[in-house]
């Protein structure tokens, strides 16, 4: 490869934060001095690549004696892709007759690269053929300059190309700014979200004998649980998140049934039910008429409606419904039997039994773990889904682990 180049301490590329565009505005409304723009693409790098060493030689004296500062120059087309990428000029001049490699071929790959594709090339030709000077248009060159090459031809063109494409640059790092702040501001509104429906969740938690992080760890036990079944990690966590809400409806509940120390007779045990339903009734949309009057009651309630439509609290609202469904139809509240129980239902109720079992109550010590999943087996195919109970005990270790980390202490 035969190169040229003119030695320069200035960057090839615009640094971000120098305003560049044509004498009008900017998208944030600035007005760039003509002297000091003019200054600023004189230092962007300009490559000539060209067969003839003479021909690169004449485009970089016009450009040299016009005050650009950074220009390169190479007669080899076979190495030319190579040197873009090293060297990343602002500009390409490139012949189009040349041998191996032509200046269509160097176009075409340029504009099939992600990384080049918006480089803008200025073709130098001495052909006055309209089906070559099509193609080059077609495949994306933005201009063209007829050999020999004059100054008063080219200097106007180099610095528009170069005014172009440094306003593009400027409009892709304005585009990449604003999608930055789009994915800061959702994660910080998903960080919200989340803390939210745990502080819903430990509220319902703290009503029934403050019993620590069970909600927590059933929600990492459905998380463990759905992953097994095959569910990709963001229904996962979406799972996890709403199973912490699965006992919101004992806020409805006395705390004389919460905190009973014995077993509940029938009729308290009823009402101890009807949890799952005031739990659904808490977490899904309002109907129109109640959601028109809490919009009018208060500012408060209309952004409390907004919440109660999201996906995730659809999702608590099915799983606070029918967590304590069976799979043989004899749970409760609605008989729900096996495929009709919504999944995440079926899947939080074998999470929500075993943390029961292995957590100690006001009415009874922590089990055994094995014990714990003895009682789980016996109750395949009556109680729970034997798909689910399968999928936890393949994650049984995970399981544990979870159980151990987040462990109640006295």
């Amino acid at each position: 490869m035969s190169m040229t180049s003119i030695p320069t301490t200035v960057p090839s590329a615009a640094p971000a934060h120098i305003p560049v565009a044509c004498p009008t505005a900017m998208p944030h409304g600035e007005s760039v001095n003509h002297s000091v723009e003019t200054e600023f693409l004189r230092q962007l790098k300009v490559m000539v690549l060209d067969d003839e060493p003479y021909n690169c030689l004449v485009v970089r004296k016009h450009l040299r004696d016009a005050g650009y500062t950074s220009v390169v120059a190479i007669s080899n087309s076979s190495d030319a892709i190579e040197a873009i990428h090293r060297e990343q000029p602002r500009l390409l001049l490139t012949d189009i007759m040349m041998p191996g490699v032509s200046g269509l071929d160097i176009i075409r790959l340029l504009k099939a690269d992600v990384r080049t594709r918006r480089l803008p090339v200025l073709v130098l030709t001495a052909s006055t053929d309209v089906d070559t000077k099509r193609a080059a248009l077609e495949l994306g060159a933005t201009d063209f300059l007829t050999k020999p090459v004059e100054a008063m031809e080219l200097l106007p063109r180099v610095r528009n190309a170069l005014v172009t494409k440094a306003f593009e640059d400027k409009l892709a790092n304005y585009a990449e700014t604003l999608e930055d702040e789009v994915r800061i501001r959702t994660a910080e509104l998903m960080a919200s979200r989340k803390e939210l429906i745990r502080c819903l969740a430990r509220a319902a938690e703290y009503r029934d004998d403050n019993t620590g992080s069970h909600v927590l760890r059933v929600g990492r036990y459905v998380g463990i649980i759905a992953e097994g079944l095959g569910f990709n990690t963001a229904e996962a966590e979406d799972l996890e998140l709403a199973a912490q809400l699965h006992d919101l409806g004992k806020i409805g509940i006395p705390d004389a049934i919460l905190n009973a120390p014995g077993k509940l007779d029938p009729e308290t045990y009823a009402l101890m039910q009807r949890h799952a339903a005031f739990g659904k009734r808490i977490l899904q949309p309002l109907a129109e008429q109640e959601a028109n009057n809490l919009r009018r009651h208060s500012d408060l309630g209309a952004s409390l409606l907004g919440i109660s439509s999201s996906p995730i609290l659809t999702l608590a609202a099915r799983i606070a419904q029918t967590h304590h469904e069976w799979w043989d139809g004899s749970g409760y509240p609605l008989g729900l039997a096996g495929d009709d129980i919504p999944l995440e239902g079926r899947i939080t109720a074998v999470a929500d039994v075993f943390d029961a079992l292995s957590s100690a109550r006001s009415y009874k010590k922590a089990f055994p773990r094995e014990k714990c999943f003895a009682i789980l087996r016996e109750g395949s195919g009556t109680q729970f889904d034997p798909r689910v109970l399968e999928a936890f005990f393949a994650r049984s270790e995970a399981i544990v682990k979870i159980q151990l980390d987040h462990m109640d202490v006295d």
